[in-house]
């Protein structure tokens, strides 16, 4: 994960749903340089984002969506089967 102010910017759409013009428009937005590939490849496919951080290694990462789900990263394998272990199996 970077460091917290390691950004950079991509132009990303932004629903109409979430502006004040109820026009879909443009917009020049930073992003955590590490996760900033991911968050252009979910817009770029329609999965609308409006809220990301990579969690700069204190905290699993996060991008959340327009539909109100929320995706988490894991900085490791590891970390991500402990957090797993958190939740009941889903195959019983």
């Amino acid at each position: 994960m970077c460091e917290w102010g390691d950004t950079v910017e991509i132009e990303l759409m932004i629903s109409a749903s979430l502006g004040h013009t109820g026009n879909t428009y443009k917009k020049l937005v930073s992003i955590d340089r590490c996760i900033a590939p991911i968050v252009k490849a979910l817009n770029d496919v329609g999965m609308t984002t409006v809220a990301s951080c990579c969690g700069h290694g204190k905290q699993p990462g996060t991008i959340a969506l327009v539909n109100g789900r929320e995706i988490m990263i894991f900085a490791n394998y590891e970390d991500a089967r402990r957090v797993n272990k958190l939740f009941l199996p889903i195959n019983t």
